[in-house]
């Protein structure tokens, strides 16, 4: 769901110069509750950083694109819907029920998720698949964020993802009756209309063509125009946008390091380049993508916006190393009474800043924002520690024992991700998680113990459930988690041993715990009585 824009040099196989591109009331049947249980924070960063470009020219020639994406991870209920950190495959994420909408002989995709007063319909730009889009940590939490205060109504474009038609096929005025039969199937009378980047084309489209219609526009980072002309000079070239689209097509559903999109989103992360590339699949083929992009590059909506009716938010990172910031300004200052806005933020759109982009959407159509965020949160925290890790070092040797924890650290974070938890550090020759829940801790720990001794390692694990103070850097402290290390400093190898907390609160659940006594826990008040979990 993003479109591709930035000066910037990719230093590969190849350098690839890319170059800044131009800038309700209804309710439903169908509606669902929405939710939130408590979130656990953790910090996912991927960084990029090229060189400069060498005698380019246009907005960005010149500059150093560094690309930071900061996001917090962990699992937070929905509207019945598990919003994933980071997820490899979509089994771990229940996405909304997809259905269909009929625009004249095509099926439109949609989906709905959340029951607020009002509704967001999200116009996505050419690039989209609604169910492959709840993988990527920074779609499904700001998508979260906006169902919170919303009925948020989902779609694909004809042409893309889950939708009929042919991409790049159909001028914008055409692709209006989809977006009026998505509203008309899930029954919204006024809806806000969301976009960002080329999206923001249609959506303005929409709303000065049917004003009584739309209840407020949000455009993010919105581009009116893709390439140069009178009055937009400043934009690139029909030549240096063909450079950039040339490489998008050749790295079109690739997780190469060259490939822009998953640089933009994932810089290093080979993990996130494999999902971005996994939607550029799910979305559309490499030639269906090039048409898009060709057709998209002769859009030019700048003599629509005066004629926008609605109250509208342009919104913007403060520091967008993506797009040039002239974009944003242009919709602001030509669509009557539009009101700009920065958030303070590096990176693209909304990514590392989901809550803070969401919360200003939700100040704008609702005039207020959402509690201040408690920095402590009740859960499990679960300690592992690699049994005999310093002889096994020493046997190995530096080189391969780093390799060996590597795998480690990747087999436990999946297992704990997929239990719906949150990976909080590596501990060296052991990791810290936390948990919503402590029977999916307890389950996640024996998970890991049983799969670790496929690397011929062994573990020992503890697990309390308490009070955890939420520090920076996504870190948890407090006495919860200084419990939770000493009750596995208790542990046998390939023992899971937890707390009475932790026994008290898993009553019904079907684990299977052995009595292991009372133990005094160094620093801690009083006798602490101890479990083994019998698996």
């Amino acid at each position: 769901m993003l479109v591709l824009d930035q000066t910037t040099t990719l230093v590969a196989a190849r350098e690839a110069a890319a170059f800044g591109q131009s800038g309700g009331l209804g309710r439903s049947a169908c509606s669902r509750s929405s939710s939130f249980a408590s979130v656990s924070r953790a910090p996912v960063e991927a960084t990029a950083v090229t060189r400069r470009q060498e005698g380019a020219t246009g907005p960005t020639a010149g500059l150093r694109f560094r690309a930071r994406f900061s996001f917090r991870a962990g699992a937070r209920r929905c509207d019945g819907l598990r919003v994933a950190g980071v997820a490899d495959s979509v089994s771990l994420v229940d996405v909304p029920e997809t259905r269909y909408a009929r625009s004249g002989d095509l099926q439109i995709a949609y989906q709905m998720m959340g029951e607020g007063p009002l509704d967001v319909a999200l116009v996505s730009p050419y690039l989209s698949n609604i169910e492959m889009c709840w993988e990527l940590p920074f779609f499904s939490r700001f998508l979260g964020r906006l169902s919170s205060f919303s009925r948020l109504i989902l779609f694909d474009r004809r042409g893309s993802g889950m939708s009929d038609g042919i991409a790049g096929a159909t001028p914008l005025e055409e692709q209006i009756d989809d977006v009026q039969a998505v509203i008309d199937a899930v029954g919204s009378e006024q809806p806000v209309l969301f976009s960002y980047a080329e999206g923001c084309g249609l959506t303005a489209l929409f709303a000065a063509s049917h004003p009584d219609l739309v209840r407020a526009l949000v455009l993010v980072s919105p581009q009116p125009r893709l390439v140069a002309g009178p009055g937009y000079e400043w934009a690139p070239s029909v030549e240096q946008r063909a450079a950039f689209v040339q490489v998008i097509v050749e790295t079109w559903g690739t997780d190469s390091p060259v490939n822009p999109l998953a640089v933009l989103v994932a810089g290093q992360d080979e993990r996130l380049r494999r999902l971005m590339a996994r939607l550029q699949r799910f979305a559309m083929s490499p030639a269906a993508a090039a048409a898009s992009l060709a057709m998209i590059g002769e859009t030019d909506v700048r003599d629509v916006l005066p004629s926008v009716q609605c109250p509208t938010l342009v919104l913007r990172l403060e520091h967008d190393t993506y797009l040039d910031e002239r974009h944003s300004r242009y919709v602001a200052e030509h669509i009557p009474n539009a009101r700009y806005a920065q958030v303070p933020g590096e990176g693209a759109f909304w990514l590392g800043e989901e809550d803070a982009v969401a919360d200003e959407i939700q100040h704008f159509l609702t005039g207020a924002r959402p509690p201040v965020v408690s920095d402590r949160v009740l859960a499990t925290v679960l300690f592992t520690d690699i049994v005999g890790s310093t002889e096994r070092a020493a046997e190995l040797g530096d080189g391969a024992w780093r390799s060996l924890l590597e795998r480690h650290d990747g087999l436990v974070r999946e297992e704990v991700e997929r239990h719906r938890g949150r990976f909080v550090k590596s501990l060296g020759d052991g990791a810290l998680a936390v948990f919503d829940g402590p029977s999916r801790a307890i389950s996640s720990a024996t998970a890991i113990r049983d799969r670790v001794r496929h690397l011929a390692l062994e573990i020992r694990a503890g697990l309390h459930t308490g009070e955890c103070e939420l520090l920076a850097d996504d870190d948890v402290g407090g006495l919860a988690v200084h419990i939770g290390a000493r009750v596995s400093g208790l542990a046998a190898p390939s023992e899971v041993l937890v707390s009475s907390t932790v026994r008290d609160l898993i009553v019904g659940s079907g684990q299977t715990l052995t009595d292991r006594g009372e133990h005094d826990l160094k620093g801690v008040p009083g006798p602490w009585r101890i479990f083994a979990v019998e698996t």
